[in-house]
């Protein structure tokens, strides 16, 4: 499905980036891993103009999913919260500092994404900061994966992780996606720590 999509959304015209963007929506809805989709952005669009759309979709599917859970999908959220508690504790931890919370959760790896817009949903976090601390705690994985993403050479070396460039492409680009990795790294270990230390506070 997301090859199909791929190769259809490049012979849309203008309306390409949009399509693409909105892509977003009822993937998060639905709980799908988006991270192909990512890496088909920066295939496609390029890094810079990939990471604007990623970032705009992926932002506008999160808020999506939030809406879900605070109107038609709460008692169905409620249930899937109950069986896991690190999502539960996030939730309760939001009361607290809704900003920060939001913003560490999505720069560390630490909890599921798509559940995680769910949890927030439940929570007492307003939702202009909810969509604030997402989008930009979102931007360090997003320009990491469309920029592995601009480095295929066609859907299928998407969709594989078969990516290939002249040596001098190559060397540049993984001088620029190693310190991309290296730094998207270290900020999620900051901010799995700093996380990890206001869940446990009382």
């Amino acid at each position: 499905m997301i090859a199909a999509f791929l190769e259809w959304v490049q012979y849309t015209g203008p309306w390409s980036a949009l399509l693409f963007g909105v892509a977003y929506i009822p993937a998060a809805v639905l709980l799908m891993p988006a991270s192909v989709l990512t890496l088909g952005a920066g295939f496609v669009f390029g890094v810079a103009k990939g990471t604007v759309i990623v970032s705009l979709g992926s932002t506008a599917g999160a808020a999506a999913a939030f809406i879900v859970a605070r109107t038609v999908g709460r008692e169905w959220v409620a249930a899937r919260l109950a069986r896991r508690p690190a999502l539960a504790a996030v939730a309760s931890a939001v009361e607290n500092d809704a900003f920060k919370v939001v913003l560490l959760t999505r720069l560390s790896p630490l909890l599921p994404f798509n559940l995680l817009n769910y949890a927030f949903g439940l929570s007492a976090v307003p939702f202009g900061t909810y969509v604030l601390a997402s989008w930009i705690g979102m931007l360090p994985g997003t320009i990491m994966y469309v920029a592995i993403g601009s480095a295929a050479q066609s859907v299928a070396a998407v969709l594989s992780g078969n990516v290939r460039r002249t040596d001098g492409e190559q060397v540049l680009f993984t001088f620029g996606l190693a310190a991309t990795v290296v730094v998207t790294v270290l900020i999620a270990r900051r901010a799995r720590r700093a996380l990890s230390a206001i869940v446990r506070s009382p």
